[in-house]
């Protein structure tokens, strides 16, 4: 087998492993995320699985990027195209309706349920959570001050407290779908975002 091939073979294994992993810790949580976990699901061996991440811990981390890349396609990769201010932040806020709404993750929003998971412990895997909700939060903050700075939206909005709403109303919509399987949550979301953002 040549070098290339091995390399090809080994990245498209991997991809597969965070792939199952995903979904896995979407549904189980990070912590039901084991070695011997996927490696039954995948028909590996436990030595093989490891040989690709070393650790639990580096496991956990990338299927926290690879689920990161997942939401960053659905979200954020959605509205690139849409002129910055309030026509970004609505569709942002659509996006992200759209994204629970269509159960991309099995188990309902990946990051709603690791912060759930993590948000009192310490370490790398929190760290690697709180800075991907962070990102997402601050690419809200950042639509509100444009769109405030050209009067869209009103001088006197305070962009913390509208992000805090915004962000609450899409917390809220997961568990609606999620826990109470209400099939009108999402309809909810949108007329909650369309009151706080004047439309």
């Amino acid at each position: 087998m040549s070098p290339r091939r091995s390399a090809t073979e080994a990245r498209h294994t991997r991809s597969v492993i965070l792939d199952r992993g995903v979904e896995v810790a979407s549904v189980e949580g990070l912590e039901g995320l084991t070695i011997g976990r996927l490696a039954a699901d995948l028909g590996m061996s436990k030595s093989g699985l490891l040989g690709h991440f070393g650790s639990k811990e580096v496991l956990q981390l990338a299927v926290i990027d690879t689920a990161a890349g997942i939401f960053g396609q659905e979200v954020p990769g959605r509205v690139t195209g849409v002129e910055s201010g309030l026509p970004r932040l609505r569709a942002l806020c659509s996006a992200w309706v759209s994204y629970l709404e269509r159960g991309v993750f099995p188990g309902g929003c990946f990051f709603t349920a690791a912060v759930a998971e993590f948000d009192d412990r310490e370490g790398p895997v929190r760290d690697a959570i709180a800075g991907m909700v962070a990102v997402w939060r601050r690419d809200l903050m950042i639509q509100i001050r444009l769109a405030t700075s050209v009067g869209e939206l009103p001088a006197d909005t305070d962009a913390d407290q509208l992000m805090f709403e915004l962000y609450g109303v899409l917390l809220s919509l997961n568990h609606s779908l999620r826990l109470d399987r209400d099939n009108k949550a999402g309809d909810r979301a949108r007329r909650a975002i369309a009151r706080l953002l004047g439309g």
